[in-house]
C-alpha cells in the first residue's frame, strides 16, 4: 500500500503522483500499467 508523501511516476508518460491520503488501494495505475515509486 502507498504511504503518505510517497511519489510515483509513470514509465510511459512521466506523470507523477504524490500520495496525500493513504488508502486501501494497493497500487496506482497510469497508461494501463502500475506506476513505480520514484527514488529520491
Amino acid at each position: 500500500m502507498a504511504q503518505l508523501g510517497e511519489v510515483f511516476v509513470c514509465k510511459l508518460c512521466g506523470n507523477e503522483v504524490t500520495v496525500t491520503k493513504a488508502g486501501g488501494n494497493p497500487s496506482i495505475h497510469c497508461c494501463g500499467q502500475e506506476m513505480t515509486k520514484k527514488s529520491k
